[in-house]
């Protein structure tokens, strides 16, 4: 079979657009990604009803969810509607795999959001080391001396 029909039908069978990062790369909305960004397979990214902001050189890993609404309350409803909250990622992060970076997050420059940590609202510091559910910030983990 041809490989563009293949990819056709491929894109049309898993709902997913086509993206520079990976087939298996879900975007929602209208994130803006910086130049020179990785995103690896099967993460998300979902700015469908809030601002995403990636910076530049920043290495997102597989299986990575970055998504601006929280439902919750609605489902358990204690809310009426989902909440929606901006993210912020600022230039050269890495979010190791398995992570989730949730809405009301900025994250600072050089830090690295460690594998299968969970990011809620509140604002990571440049340089910092991010890990664990809940997360614990390890502040300046990374800066020059």
């Amino acid at each position: 079979m041809n490989l563009k029909i293949f990819e056709k039908l491929f894109f049309k069978l898993i709902s997913n657009k086509k993206n520079p990062y990976h087939p298996l790369v879900w975007i929602g909305g209208k994130p803006k990604i910086g130049k020179n960004v990785y995103i690896g397979g099967f993460s998300e990214v979902n700015a469908k009803g809030a601002k995403i902001l990636i910076g530049d050189n920043c290495d997102i890993a597989s299986f990575v969810s970055i998504n601006v609404a929280d439902s919750h309350k609605r489902c358990i409803e204690k809310k009426n509607k989902i909440n929606y909250e901006s993210i912020k990622i600022e230039n050269n992060v890495f979010i190791g795999s398995h992570s989730v970076i949730l809405g009301g997050v900025k994250i600072g420059h050089h830090s690295v959001i460690g594998a299968g940590t969970v990011v809620r609202k509140g604002k990571i510091p440049p340089y910092s080391l991010v890990i664990g559910n809940p997360c614990k910030i390890k502040k300046n983990y990374y800066k020059k001396s």
